[in-house]
């Protein structure tokens, strides 16, 4: 750990102060929230602006308020609710997380990791969030911010790496606090700073409350010196042609021709192949006749 790495309990205590008074009142973060509804918000947040996820969550959960209710509907149904969200297989492994939920766990989303980490789609770091924020339990829970704040903070580094590295994972678990309430809060705070504070491009140091403690911040906040980062493009791509044809199968009642699909994207190879991947993911179905819908 860098040598001007600040002690942890006073990082602790700074960051779960702030926290108490600056988090923002996301739903998911209401009392009484079920596991269920932490789960949907978990996987619907990945990459994705949580102002775009909280009417798209409120809705998903006032038509499927449990995993039986959407694991008893049509895995198509959850495709088109999840709307623009982007990254729709999402919404298939959700359907596939909630029918293994009911067939495992008699319908109650479980409460380990290692449980969490066994259904359809969820990776380690849904597990752990949905373990800690849902059922309390202090796991280590680290997504680009976090990974943020603690590389800043505690290494006096600009930027996480691309990729999550050993050292960071280590980071990560060292900086957990001992006690599992101090824990579960700080989960949530350290990812509330880097969303809010510590943010990649423009961090706003001068209302950090660790700013006098941060490494990064004390050196001078020196620049950037790992891996490039390379942005993805999206005009003209084969993400833009899925995107615009998986729109017309969404708000058809049914089956959609080809000539209906290629309104949505002229250009015939790119929109034939984004077809036939679409079909690939699960995300689409070919019938007869040159038409399609979504998987039933």
């Amino acid at each position: 750990m860098h040598a001007l790495a600040p002690a942890l309990p006073v990082l602790h205590e700074r960051i779960n102060g702030w926290y108490a008074s600056n988090a923002r009142p996301l739903l998911w973060r209401l009392p009484g929230t079920s596991p269920w509804a932490v789960l949907v918000s978990e996987v619907m947040s990945h990459q994705t602006p949580v102002a775009r996820v909280e009417p798209v969550w409120r809705d998903w959960l006032t038509r499927w308020p449990t995993p039986a209710d959407l694991a008893a509907d049509e895995p198509g149904e959850a495709v088109r609710a999840w709307g623009r969200l982007g990254y729709p297989r999402r919404a298939l492994r959700l359907h596939e997380a909630a029918r293994a939920i009911v067939d495992r766990h008699g319908g109650e989303v479980p409460d380990t990791e290692e449980a969490l980490r066994a259904l359809p789609g969820i990776g380690a770091y849904t597990a752990a969030a949905v373990a800690c924020f849902a059922y309390r339990r202090p796991t280590v829970v680290v997504d680009t911010n976090v990974r943020r704040v603690l590389v800043r903070t505690l290494l006096a580094e600009a930027q996480a790496a691309p990729a999550m590295t050993r050292t960071e994972r280590d980071l990560a678990a060292e900086a957990v606090p001992a006690d599992p309430n101090d824990a579960v809060t700080w989960n949530a705070a350290a990812m509330e700073v880097g969303a809010l504070v510590c943010t990649a491009r423009s961090p706003r140091c001068n209302v950090c409350p660790v700013a006098d403690l941060c490494a990064w911040n004390r050196t001078g906040r020196p620049a950037y010196a790992g891996p490039v980062r390379h942005g993805q493009a999206w005009h003209g791509t084969d993400r833009q042609a899925r995107g615009a044809l998986l729109g017309v199968l969404r708000a058809a009642s049914g089956p959609v021709n080809g000539t209906d699909l290629a309104r949505a994207w002229a250009a015939e190879q790119q929109r034939m192949r984004c077809l036939d991947s679409l079909v690939a993911d699960g995300l689409v179905e070919s019938l007869s006749g040159d038409r399609y819908r979504l998987p039933a």
